[in-house]
């Protein structure tokens, strides 16, 4: 059988793209968007240098993550402790690095999580349509009427504070948003020649919706979940710092705040390194997603 050949009209051309998924590799598209978009590479390498120092924090950290020195407490800034100790005495740059592990995990895993939710909800009422529409549809207008932050609260209150329960509550927080742009993508697609060429010859749906349709909503999802995972690390750091996230011996970047909030006045530096760290791994988060849209999104080629 011959191939798709291109046609001569350029907006014909990027129909075709859109309908049957005819789209550069992710690989092009990334340097692409390296080339034009230099503060979106930046915040890319800026996010694999914090998940490794996650992953090597042991290795890098100079002191144990609970290792005490109660002579040197509430130090300031110097050689031995570049960003001082707390009020037992723990080096803060260490605290730092252990509690990344937490913070960045809780950032991505409960994104990915919710997203793998919001594909399934989105496919399943998009390609269905009917009540099966209608009743995740209004599940998922429900849990966007309600503030992904109070959610995660009542979850919490309700569950208890833990680090699984706080995955708990982060994942369910941000599916209904997946849900709404995968389903959307799905009415489109689904009404396509080639997805009516493959139910003529007995391919079944769920092969349809996974093979045919899956694959064009991916570059949405990749945007989508760097968009997300920033809005799960502010919503970890949120509870902690109200005491309902984390819960010592573990350590995050919210729950370092939350200890040192008490001497902001005095020793800054116990607030001020986590919320640091915080906002650079955010911003960073937001401008790769950012990036990624501009190169992925073929609405934003046009």
């Amino acid at each position: 059988m011959s191939s798709l050949k291109r046609s001569q009209d350029p907006k014909l051309d990027d129909e075709l793209k859109l309908q049957i998924g005819e789209r550069d590799g992710i690989r092009d598209k990334l340097r692409k968007m390296c080339r034009d978009n230099h503060l979106a590479a930046l915040s890319a390498i800026v996010i694999c240098l914090f998940i490794a120092m996650a992953i090597l924090a042991p290795v890098i950290a100079p002191y144990g993550e609970a290792e005490q020195d109660l002579i040197n407490r509430l130090q300031g800034p110097s050689a031995a402790h570049i960003l001082g100790t707390d009020e037992l005495g723990r080096d803060v740059f260490t605290r730092m690095l252990y509690g990344s592990r937490i913070s960045i995990a809780i950032g991505i895993l409960p994104s990915l999580i919710s997203l793998i939710i919001g594909v399934i909800a989105g496919l399943t009422a998009g390609y269905f349509g009917g009540a099966v529409d209608y009743v995740i549809m209004r599940v998922a207008d429900v849990m966007l009427s309600i503030p992904s932050l109070l959610l995660a609260m009542v979850v919490m209150y309700t569950l208890g504070s833990s680090t699984v329960n706080l995955f708990v509550a982060l994942s369910m927080t941000g599916w209904s948003s997946v849900a709404r742009v995968v389903r959307s993508q799905t009415l489109s697609i689904k009404q396509s020649e080639y997805i009516e060429a493959a139910r003529s010859i007995g391919v079944g749906k769920w092969r349809i919706m996974i093979r045919h349709i899956l694959p064009n909503c991916i570059p949405s999802l990749i945007v989508l979940f760097t968009l997300n995972v920033p809005s799960a690390i502010l919503s970890e750091s949120s509870l902690s710092f109200l005491g309902i996230g984390i819960k010592l011996p573990a350590s995050s970047w919210g729950l370092i705040v939350n200890q040192g909030r008490q001497f902001l006045f005095t020793q800054p530096w116990l607030c001020m390194a986590p919320c640091v760290a915080i906002m650079i791994v955010v911003l960073a988060f937001n401008f790769l997603g950012d990036g990624l849209r501009d190169v992925m999104d073929p609405y934003m080629q046009r």
